[in-house]
């Protein structure tokens, strides 16, 4: 499990703050960091880099299950620069069901929403459950349209993630923006460091504007 655990933070930090990676049910304080590199910047089925490489890193205070930090990255190519501000409360009943409610706000200091993007302006409400292998994940936006880089008010994202060996794979679907698309990714766990990400839209309200399948090769290491 720690291998797919690797694999699935990397893939899903070429995208946006990572969900179950952040939680800890250790009873003592923990502060974690860790930086990656990827070829572009991958978000939900999206490539928003277009082929530019994504440096990103985080810092994560846990302590019983509680959770706090920043993810930072170098940005894409509408948003520029960005920096998440998360918080939230993970757990386990048993030995197969996790759990994990928190909260994201996505901010860009740079590019051409610096003005308008501010705490809160854009942010989501997030909701993992897992069972065993496989978990589903519920994105809800509670900023409302707020203008800059904020999705619209009825904005959600759901998504399925599960894995085999040394692959992971996510179903995940937008609802109430980005043409209401489906994508699907496939991510291999090369080593504990290296993954290489396939992804593609295989659904989309306006099939003649779906983009191409991507590849994201990504590279994590621990900074504490």
């Amino acid at each position: 499990m720690k291998k797919f655990s690797n694999t699935l933070k990397m893939a899903i930090l070429t995208a946006t703050v990572p969900v179950g990676m952040l939680a800890s049910t250790s009873a003592s304080a923990e502060l974690s960091a860790s930086a990656t590199v990827a070829s572009t910047y991958l978000w939900r089925g999206f490539e928003l880099g277009t082929g530019t490489p994504a440096i990103s890193a985080d810092l994560v205070y846990s302590n019983s299950g509680f959770y706090a930090g920043v993810w930072v990255s170098s940005g894409d190519t509408t948003g520029g620069t960005e920096y998440d501000l998360f918080a939230g409360y993970g757990g386990s009943i048993g030995e197969s069901i996790s759990y994990d409610l928190s909260y994201i706000s996505y901010i860009y200091p740079t590019g051409i929403f610096s003005e308008t993007e501010k705490f809160g302006d854009f942010a989501e409400v997030v909701l993992n459950v897992g069972l065993g292998p496989v978990s589903i994940t519920y994105k809800d936006n509670v900023a409302g349209d707020t203008g800059g880089y904020a999705l619209p008010e009825d904005y959600s994202y759901v998504s399925i993630d599960t894995s085999a060996g040394d692959f992971s794979f996510t179903l995940g679907a937008h609802d109430g923006a980005v043409d209401d698309s489906m994508h699907f990714d496939v991510t291999y766990g090369a080593t504990e460091n290296l993954a290489f990400t396939f992804s593609a839209i295989v659904d989309s309200d306006n099939s003649a504007a779906e983009p191409e399948p991507t590849v994201v090769a990504s590279y994590s290491i621990p900074l504490m």
